[in-house]
């Protein structure tokens, strides 16, 4: 039997991220879910045509704190996240995952939920900057267009 979309787009972020082998790396699960909607709903985003979710992007809007210290390895994306406080206005933002399933690729799905996702956190917050920790080429060329087409600096961390 095919796998349905939703469990491809588990299986992909399982190949894309090995998080259950990186203590680092934030491991998403519907408790961190509800977390991120609470700093901001548009933090998390799927696009459906119908066949459940095709694309997903994860966001975290934070400070520029925090953005600096995950830059320079100070914390790791779990503190990065767990560090983050709500209910504050936030001026940097996380672009901390984008996965699209093979076939819906290179059509700008990840690019129009990220710019959309963008938008609506900027209505409430002064983002300032925008930062990833790339894990594919691909990954780091849709964040810096989207940085481009928001006029807005990107900054990397290195592995």
């Amino acid at each position: 039997m095919a796998l349905s979309n939703f469990e491809r787009m588990i299986q992909l972020a399982e190949e894309a991220f090995a998080v259950k082998n990186d203590p680092d790396q934030l491991d998403v699960n519907q408790d961190v879910i509800e977390h991120l909607k609470k700093i901001h709903p548009s933090s998390v985003s799927e696009y459906d045509d119908g066949k459940g979710p095709a694309a997903w992007i994860l966001l975290i809007p934070t400070t520029t704190d925090l953005m600096n210290k995950f830059l320079e390895g100070k914390i790791s994306e779990k503190e990065l996240y767990r560090l983050t406080p709500l209910d504050v206005k936030y001026d940097a933002l996380y672009l901390c995952s984008a996965m699209v399933l093979q076939e819906y690729r290179r059509k700008g799905i990840a690019k129009k939920l990220v710019l959309k996702a963008i938008e609506e956190i900027r209505k409430t917050h002064p983002i300032k900057s925008l930062f990833l920790w790339p894990f594919s080429k691909e990954g780091e060329l849709a964040s810096e267009a989207a940085g481009r087409a928001i006029g807005l600096p990107l900054y990397k961390r290195r592995h």
